[in-house]
C-alpha cells in the first residue's frame, strides 16, 4: 500500500509533464504541416517540371521565362556580325 502513495505522485507528475510538452508542440507549430516537406524534396531541383498551379512560389506574371541557351545566344552573336559585313 505504501507504494501506491509513492506511484500515483510520479505518475501524476509524469502525465503533467507530458500534457505541457505536447501543448510547447502545438504552440509552436511543430505539428502544422507534416507532410509538406516530404513532398517538396522531391521538387527542390525541379523547379521547372512543377505545374503552375502546384507551385509554392507563384511566378509574377504567370509563365517560366526559360533560360538563355547557347543557340539564342549564337543568334544574337551571328545578328551582331551582320551589320559590320
Amino acid at each position: 500500500m505504501k507504494i501506491v502513495f509513492i506511484l500515483v505522485p510520479i505518475t501524476l507528475v509524469l502525465v503533467a509533464l507530458g500534457i505541457l510538452l505536447f501543448s510547447w508542440a502545438v504552440r509552436n507549430g511543430q505539428y502544422d504541416d507534416l507532410d509538406g516537406p516530404a513532398h517538396r524534396i522531391l521538387y527542390d531541383d525541379d523547379k521547372d517540371m512543377i505545374p503552375d498551379d502546384a507551385r509554392q512560389d507563384k511566378p509574377a506574371h504567370g509563365k517560366i521565362q526559360p533560360p538563355e541557351g547557347p543557340a539564342e545566344q549564337s543568334s544574337e552573336a551571328g545578328a551582331r556580325e551582320k551589320p559590320d559585313q
